[in-house]
């Protein structure tokens, strides 16, 4: 058996030209023609392009690394309000987006797609894909550089709000929230074989909260939070315990005037420091990000601007 060493070998050396031909075409053929498959087979092989170059020019990522990371780097996604095309933001590790890749034409089917980084090296090894149809699929690209996908179930389109902060069951795999539009969070543990357990109820009440966001740990004890955003702007800490049964402290409050800003998300870590980050986005477009700092006290540093004009995409 190759051993994970070897396999990132051979996915850097071959990601250049194999990725980069199935990325134009699925860009060029099924991401037009409105398949849903071929729009994430696009957005898979993009983030795979862009790992793989990474690795390339310096030896020592963090996707190399040896030590299990525990704060991702995943791309934000940016769907065209109008066009409904797929755009990708890729991290530069210096607290911004690289410009923008545009990957599929139409990204109309879906209702969000999740990323998560299950084999702890730092970047996205898969996608929970919810489509507006109800239906839930988890897809991903091998060290062969194959495309596969896994239809979950139906019958998603009762939760308004996914999230995959990590892993909040004391495994190796990220887990999947699910806020229903009663109000009620309900807690989904993910296997290694892509599947998840029956669902968990977490606890009503949820429905005070506008936004929920989260990727990694906040605190700097290990374990994967979240932040919520309620109705009169506040913005609440819930860390994370490690204990599926009891995945959430109860919470802290992290300040006011957070609805400033009409979307709050995580894309993990945006500096490079190991710490989860917040992007935030106000109604004219501009985008700012609080960079974590370990620290449950001071979860966030002060706001820095990192680029303005999103107010065209439903932000993922």
């Amino acid at each position: 058996m190759i051993g994970s060493a070897r396999r990132r070998a051979l996915r850097g050396a071959l990601a250049a030209t194999a990725v980069t031909a199935a990325l134009a075409a699925t860009a060029g053929t099924a991401a037009a023609s409105g398949d849903p498959a071929g729009a994430d087979r696009a957005r898979a092989a993009a983030e795979a392009e862009q790992q793989a170059t990474r690795e390339a020019r310096s030896p020592q990522a963090r996707g190399l690394a040896a030590v299990p990371v525990e704060t991702p780097s995943f791309a934000m996604l940016g769907v065209h309000k109008q066009t409904t095309e797929l755009y990708m933001y890729f991290t530069d590790r210096q607290g911004g987006f690289q410009p923008r890749e545009h990957v599929a034409s139409s990204f109309a089917a879906f209702a969000d797609s999740i990323d998560v980084d299950n084999d702890k090296d730092g970047w996205s090894d898969g996608s929970w894909n919810a489509y507006k149809d109800g239906t839930l699929q988890y897809s991903w690209i091998d060290d062969n550089l194959e495309y596969h996908e896994k239809q979950i179930g139906k019958g998603w389109d009762i939760y308004p709000t996914l999230l995959s902060p990590g892993n909040l069951g004391g495994a190796q795999e990220a887990d999947l929230l699910g806020l229903d539009k009663a109000g009620v969070l309900w807690l989904y543990l993910a296997h290694p074989d892509n599947t998840l357990t029956a669902r968990q109820r977490v606890g009503g009440g949820w429905g005070q909260y506008t936004q929920l966001a989260g990727q990694g740990d906040l605190t700097g004890d290990g374990k994967a939070d979240i932040v919520a955003r309620d109705t009169s702007g506040v913005l609440w800490l819930y860390q994370g315990t490690g204990d599926y049964k009891a995945p959430f402290a109860d919470r802290t409050r992290i300040g006011g005037g957070w609805n400033t800003y009409d979307r709050l998300l995580s894309v993990g870590d945006l500096d490079a420091d190991g710490r989860s980050d917040l992007v935030a986005r106000q109604p004219n477009g501009d985008l700012y990000r609080y960079s974590g700092t370990g620290d449950a006290r001071a979860v966030y540093e002060k706001p820095v601007k990192i680029g303005h004009g999103f107010q065209i995409y439903n932000l993922l």
